[in-house]
């Protein structure tokens, strides 16, 4: 097939659910979020989301797939939610099966990570790349790889977890027991933290909402001395990880977003300073470190292209 038709991206997050209909990149028409909280488990959920879909149909008969990005560990081949630690019930939720059953609509399930490197891939930055590393900054850290021309997603479905690889072997312990994981030092809420830890060390009071990103950014290109240096070691940390990341996949780039991405040069210009000194020339000298060019509609946005190629259409 070649004529692209339009598709229901859905982006399922920890506080709402969002349902959209897309045709390629673009968000054509959207529905009112559904409430993630609102529901005493998966069946209520589902059925709400089902009725948004229907409804968006009756106004898009040509919508032809659905894709859903899943904020937790999910077996892509199946379509089965294992568990989401943030929303009850969802354990072992056969999410792909419901929704194409009723909908009869062919239909993806995947990590939302994922989703967001996939759409970087096809429709963004990483457009007619073949290796690639996707990496999504916010409260906590995700990544999405792609080798060969193939998204890599491991024996059991799980590839790509960034924000779990060590920076330090001896550093802060994990969810899962893992020390020195990345997200434990470049979340959004260790970013301030960390932030305000330097503020008082220097005598200066800041509330921890002083301290975000976006305020650190605000902060640093005005000159703060401190937020400046808390940027250069946001992007030593974050290149500890890239630097193997590249030593491991040789990728051809970086494709960063997220919150944290907005800094622009602020996180980009250090980062490319430490990581290309850790790297050889193959290594770095083909590397490029890039924006994501979406925002929050990346999930969207991959789970839609992803479903319509999985269903056989060519993009």
């Amino acid at each position: 097939m070649s004529d692209t038709p339009l598709a229901i991206g859905i982006d399922f997050g920890g506080t709402t659910v969002k349902i959209g209909v897309l045709y390629r990149s673009n968000i054509i028409d959207s529905a009112p979020p559904i409430g993630t909280q609102d529901f005493d488990g998966p069946d209520a959920l589902i059925e709400a989301m089902v009725r948004v879909i229907n409804e968006l149909r009756e106004r898009h008969p040509g919508i032809a797939a659905i894709g859903v990005g899943m904020p937790g560990f999910v077996n892509f081949e199946k379509g089965i939610v294992h568990n989401l630690t943030n929303v009850r019930g969802w354990v072992e939720i056969p999410l792909k099966k419901r929704l194409s059953d009723a909908t009869r609509l062919p239909t993806v399930v995947e990590n939302d990570a994922n989703c967001m490197a996939y759409a970087e891939w096809k429709r963004g930055a990483g457009r007619g790349l073949n290796h690639l590393v996707a990496i999504t900054m916010g409260t906590g850290v995700g990544g999405g790889i792609i080798v060969n021309g193939q998204m890599v997603r491991g024996s059991q479905y799980g590839a790509g977890e960034i924000g779990q690889t060590s920076i330090d072997f001896e550093g802060r312990k994990g969810a899962y027991g893992n020390l020195g994981a990345l997200e434990d030092y470049v979340g959004n809420n260790e970013i301030a933290a960390d932030a305000r830890n330097r503020y008082e060390e220097a005598g200066i009071h800041k509330n921890i909402t002083d301290c975000s990103p976006a305020a650190l950014a605000a902060a640093a290109s005005s000159g703060d001395a401190i937020a400046i240096q808390v940027w250069d070691d946001i992007a030593k940390k974050l290149s500890t990880t890239i630097m193997n990341c590249c030593w491991l996949l040789n990728p051809e780039a970086i494709i960063i977003g997220g919150g944290v991405a907005k800094a622009g040069d602020l996180l980009f210009t250090p980062l490319q300073k430490h990581l290309f000194s850790q790297l050889s020339g193959p290594f770095k000298d083909h590397l490029t470190l890039l924006p994501a060019r979406f925002g929050s509609e990346a999930g969207m946005v991959g789970a839609a292209t992803m479903a319509l190629e999985d269903a056989g259409f060519d993009l």
